[in-house]
C-alpha cells in the first residue's frame, strides 16, 4: 500500500513540479516586460518563444529531479537537504538551458534577465512546495494515515534507539510493529512496542503480514545469524534494512566506503585528512596569518613595551603544547606572570585572583591579546587559525585517561580559536563540554565553518570572563 501511495505521489508531485516550472517562466516574462517596463519592446521575443522552451525544459527539468533524487522519499531527511536537492537541479538545468540556447543554438534574443528570474522563482516556488507538501504529510502522518509498518528482528541497544528516535518524530509516519529475539522473553514491552516472537519464526511472520519494512537490528551476540537473517527477508520481498549495534564500539558517526566492492566502516569522518580540504585550510591559515600580523602588528608593539615595563623577564613566554598527531610544540603567547621555575610553572592552571599574573597581564588575559603571538605559530604550521585548543602534556596524559574520546583532538592541527571557545567554553569550563564541541568541529569542519567560528570570535571570544 505504501509502495503504491508512494508511486502516485511522485506522479502528482511530478504534475506538480512541471506547473510551478511553466508558471514560473511565464511570471518571469510578465515581470520583466509588463511589470518593469510598459510591455515588450521592439526586437523583443513574444511570449509563445519563451513558452515554445518549456517543451525542452519540462521533461528536462523532470529527469533532472529524478536524478539528483528529488523524488526519493524524504520522511526522515532534513528539509534544508530537500531545498539544497531542488537548487542543485535548478542550477544544473539552468547551466546547461544556457549553453544550448546561447552556444549550441546561437539564439541571443533570450533576455538573459528573464532567465535569471526563472531560475530564482523555480527554485523559490518548488522549495515552497515541498515545505508546504512537507507540513502537509507530517500532519497527516500524525494523525495515523499514510504510515509505514516496520518490523525489528533482535532487540538490542540500536533497536531501542531506533524506537526512540521514531517516537520522538511521528511526522515520519513510520510504525514500530514489534520485536523478534531470541533472548528477551516474548511480550516484553519497550515503549509499548512488543516482543512478538523469536527470530525463527521471522519466516512465518513475514508470510501471515504485510510489514512496509523489516529492519535488522540484532544485538552484537547474534551477528553470526545475520546471513541467514538477510536471505530470508530479501527472499520476501520486503524492504529491508540493517541497524548496527556499534553505538558502544563507535560513539561517533562513522561513514562507509567502497573499496573495490568492499565496504568499509571509518570509524570517524574527518574531512581534513582530505588532502584538497587539507591544502585550502593551510592557505587559509597562511594567508589570514600574514594578514593578521599586519594588522595587529602596532598592537603587539604595544604590548610587549607593556609587558617588559610590567616585571622583569622575556616579552614572549614559551609553553610546550601538544598538536597534530600528538606532536609536541613551543606556543607563543605574551608574558602574563611574573618568572616563576619551570617545574613550578607546570603544577597547575591559572585560578581566580592568582597572585603570579601581573596587573599588565590580567588585561591581556581578559581580551586574548595574549594570544596574538601564536598568529606566528600558525604562520609556522603549528596552529591553525581555527580548531581545538592544544593543551600542556601533562594534563593531555590526564585528561586521555579521564575522558573518553580526548585524544580525538589531535587528528587536526590545534587552533587560535574554535567552535567550543565561541560556544563560551573557555578558560575554567566543562573539559567534557571543549572535547564534544572540538569533535563536532572535526567531524563536520568545512570552509565556511571555519569563516563562521572566525566571525563569532569577533563578537563572542575575545573578552574571556573565564580567564584569571
Amino acid at each position: 500500500m505504501i509502495k503504491d501511495n508512494q508511486k502516485v505521489f511522485n506522479r502528482i508531485l511530478v504534475v506538480i513540479d512541471s506547473l510551478i516550472t511553466a508558471a514560473s517562466l511565464i511570471l518571469a516574462y510578465v515581470i520583466k516586460f509588463y511589470v518593469t517596463m510598459k510591455g515588450p519592446g521592439p526586437g523583443v521575443l513574444p511570449l509563445r518563444d519563451y513558452a515554445f522552451l518549456l517543451v525542452y525544459i519540462i521533461p528536462g527539468y523532470a529527469l533532472l529531479y529524478y536524478r539528483m533524487g528529488v523524488y526519493t522519499p524524504r520522511r526522515t531527511v532534513k528539509r534544508r537537504f530537500e531545498i539544497f536537492d531542488v537548487i542543485k537541479a535548478n542550477t544544473i538545468g539552468m547551466a546547461a538551458l544556457i549553453i544550448i540556447i546561447y552556444m549550441v543554438v546561437r539564439e541571443f534574443n533570450y533576455a538573459r534577465s528573464v532567465l535569471a528570474l526563472f531560475y530564482m522563482l523555480n527554485c523559490f516556488l518548488t522549495g515552497l512546495s515541498r515545505i508546504i507538501l512537507r507540513k502537509i504529510l507530517q500532519s497527516i502522518r500524525k494523525k495515523g494515515y499514510n504510515v509505514k509498518h516496520i518490523l525489528l528482528v533482535g532487540y538490542s541497544r540500536a533497536a531501542e534507539e531506533y524506537v526512540n528516535r521514531i517516537m520522538e518524530n511521528p511526522q515520519w509516519g513510520y510504525v514500530v510493529s514489534g520485536f523478534l529475539d531470541d533472548h528477551v522473553p516474548v511480550g516484553t514491552l519497550y515503549k509499548g512496542v512488543p516482543v512478538r516472537a523469536n527470530i525463527g519464526e521471522l519466516t512465518r511472520l513475514l508470510e501471515e503480514n504485510e510489514w512496509d519494512e523489516v529492519a535488522i537490528t540484532l544485538s552484537l551476540r547474534d551477528y553470526d545469524y545475520l546471513g541467514e537473517i538477510v536471505g530470508i527477508c530479501e527472499k520476501s520481498g520486503v524492504h529491508t534494512k540493517f541497524i548496527p549495534d556499534y553505538n558502544s564500539l563507535i560513539p561517533t558517526k562513522p561513514y562507509t566506503e567502497d573499496l573495490m566492492g568492499l565496504p568499509v566502516i571509518n570509524i570517524r569522518y574527518v574531512p581534513l585528512t582530505n588532502t584538497g580540504n587539507a591544502f585550502i585550510k593551510r592557505l587559509m591559515d597562511i594567508v589570514g596569518s600574514l594578514f593578521g600580523i599586519l594588522i595587529t602588528s602596532p598592537i603587539m608593539v604595544i604590548c610587549a613595551i607593556l609587558v617588559k615595563l610590567s616585571s622583569p623577564g622575556p616579552v614572549i613566554f614559551k609553553q610546550v603544547r601538544v598538536g597534530l598527531h600528538n606532536k609536541e610544540f613551543n606556543m607563543y603567547k605574551f608574558r602574563s606572570m611574573g618568572l616563576q621555575a619551570p617545574s613550578e610553572e607546570q603544577k597547575r592552571w591559572t585560578t581566580k585572583d592568582d597572585p603570579r599574573v601581573t596587573s599588565v597581564g590580567k588585561i591581556l588575559r581578559k581580551t586574548s591579546l595574549d594570544e596574538l603571538p601564536q598568529l606566528f605559530n600558525i604562520l609556522k604550521g603549528d596552529m591553525s587559525l581555527v580548531g581545538p585548543r592544544p593543551e600542556r602534556p601533562q594534563f593531555v596524559e590526564k585528561f586521555k585517561e579521564e575522558i573518553p574520546r580526548y585524544m580525538v583532538k589531535h587528528q587536526v592541527r590545534p587552533g587560535l580559536t574554535g567552535w567550543a571557545q565561541v560556544n563560551g567554553y573557555r578558560g575554567d569550563t566543562s573539559i567534557r563540554k571543549r572535547i564534544e564541541h572540538d569533535i563536532y568541529y572535526i567531524e563536520n569542519w568545512s570552509f565556511w565553518f571555519d569563516v563562521k567560528i572566525i566571525i563569532m570570535t569577533f563578537f563572542t571570544g575575545f573578552i574571556n570572563k573565564n580567564a584569571y
